[in-house]
């Protein structure tokens, strides 16, 4: 049963955001940031997570470092002139961007992210790994001017989360890897056109959201309770390969689409070396993704007898149609893009 509490901070925890994203002033923007921590904090204190209360410890003492330093830069531009040297915009942008990438858990301010994350169920996951990225990204999209400093971000962001996730057996760390990847794309497809952040971030969206529902579904944590899934159904075994294919990248699945669009973005506007490491990262990651879904589509498996509920919701089914057949509906329309 979802209890009144729950829908209450659910409530201000996305008013928050919006908060954030309307606002003109950088003291409202933090406000609406301290708004969204208090208000995530209850929504973690559930029996059902493994560690409830270390994960909210460890993001709380995460995000309140991340506003502190954020409120302090803001003071500091303020008065700028009484403490600073004239030329101190950029270290004041370096420091306000830090924190962004902090609360947002872009490496290396990444530490944090994985292990809170290890510690939530999935309906939390789905929050962290989402809405919880809207407000800092939003900011950081309004605040991109040293081009250096976010191209070493990407960089560490994509190579990092590659490689520490290669020798993962949770599932949500996997996950989190791979959030922590995606923000890399995220960063890039920023550079120069917004409008592919917000095609790429809905995407994301969908495709984790499928995942996360199947996982949710069947009480999945670790890579060797993926029986539960691949002996179930076979529907149900190739909707799960394919929408993990789809969150790597792979053509011709829908998570292809604003990889591609980031990479023709990127490449127009010379950015040949970081275009070239995202996509060799990227390979890394497939990698440990077509390692989940390996014995799904070429070892022999046993089917139950009994059908699963989940193959007749209308819900799952019609986003799982979006993430599979949703390149194809791109293509078909004349001059996107």
């Amino acid at each position: 049963m979802f209890k009144f509490y729950k829908i209450l901070f659910l409530n201000i925890l996305f008013f928050s955001t919006l908060i954030v994203i309307s606002s003109y002033s950088w003291l409202s923007m933090w406000m609406g940031l301290e708004i969204n921590l208090l208000s995530i904090l209850p929504l973690m204190a559930n029996p059902k997570n493994l560690y409830p209360s270390e994960a909210a410890m460890k993001y709380f003492i995460t995000q309140t470092l991340a506003s502190l330093i954020l409120l302090f830069s803001i003071l500091l531009s303020m008065n700028m002139k009484e403490f600073l040297p004239q030329n101190s915009s950029n270290m004041l942008i370096l420091i306000i961007n830090s924190s962004l990438f902090l609360k947002a858990g872009a490496a290396p301010f990444h530490a944090w992210f994985p292990e809170v994350i290890e510690g939530l169920n999935w309906e939390n996951c789905l929050l962290m790994m989402t809405w919880q990225k809207i407000a800092p990204m939003m900011i950081l999209i309004h605040n991109l001017n040293m081009f250096f400093y976010l191209s070493w971000i990407i960089l560490i962001s994509s190579i990092l989360s590659g490689i520490y996730g290669l020798n993962q057996t949770s599932l949500r760390k996997i996950l989190a890897y791979s959030s922590i990847n995606h923000i890399a794309w995220m960063l890039s497809s920023m550079l120069n056109f917004k409008l592919i952040w917000l095609l790429y971030f809905n995407i994301y969206v969908i495709l984790v959201f499928n995942l996360i529902m199947i996982f949710k579904y069947f009480n999945i944590y670790y890579m060797n309770q993926l029986n539960l899934i691949f002996n179930s159904n076979k529907l149900l075994n190739f909707l799960f390969m394919a929408n993990f294919l789809s969150l790597g990248g792979l053509p011709p699945f829908l998570g292809f689409l604003p990889k591609w669009l980031t990479i023709m973005n990127l490449t127009s506007n010379q950015f040949y070396s970081l275009t070239l490491i995202l996509i060799i990262s990227t390979l890394i990651t497939l990698f440990f993704y077509i390692r989940l879904t390996f014995s799904s589509f070429l070892l022999m498996k046993v089917e139950l007898i009994f059908k699963s509920s989940i193959i007749g919701n209308f819900w799952f089914f019609s986003f799982n149609f979006i993430s599979l057949a949703g390149l194809l509906t791109y293509a078909m329309i004349p001059n996107f893009f």
